[in-house]
């Protein structure tokens, strides 16, 4: 079930700025009057994890959003003692507990429309509290999807 919310054309727009031209870190999206998923914030490329976590909880530890993030990590290859750069592209989906039910609903169920509408997400991820959305929480999750 969706919510019938749209999303706006910005959005998919900053979407593929991050994606193919890596011209943001990260993207936050709210949903506007109940009716428009909007661009709220972007990331520099530049930013780290530390700071969209910050942005993330900018509006307040009750507000739900939606995140694109482009996460870097160096992996190890099996066999050799060689690391490369890994980025990944995380969707996030943050329904804080202290949020109302009527917007954890609202959001949960728009979260479809984003997943569909942003190809080459590699991992969907849904964050309650700061523990789930960690740094080290979300890159094992990434890891996880990491051939040996």
């Amino acid at each position: 079930m969706t919510s019938g919310i749209d999303m706006s054309r910005e959005c998919k727009h900053v979407f593929e700025q991050i994606r193919k031209l890596k011209q943001h870190r990260y993207a936050i999206f709210v949903i506007q009057d109940e009716n428009e998923i909007k661009v709220e914030r972007l990331g520099m490329r530049e930013s780290n994890y530390s700071d969209f976590l910050e942005d993330l909880r900018r509006s307040g530890p009750n507000q739900c959003r939606f995140a694109v993030y482009d996460y870097a990590y160096q992996h190890q290859c099996q066999g050799t003692s060689s690391t490369c750069l890994k980025e990944k592209l995380f969707l996030m989906l943050w329904c804080p507990t202290l949020a109302r039910i009527k917007d954890k609903m609202l959001y949960s169920s728009t979260f479809a429309v984003l997943k569909k509408e942003f190809a080459g997400i590699q991992k969907c991820i849904q964050a309650t509290d700061l523990d789930e959305a960690c740094c080290n929480s979300v890159e094992e999750q990434l890891r996880s999807l990491d051939r040996e």
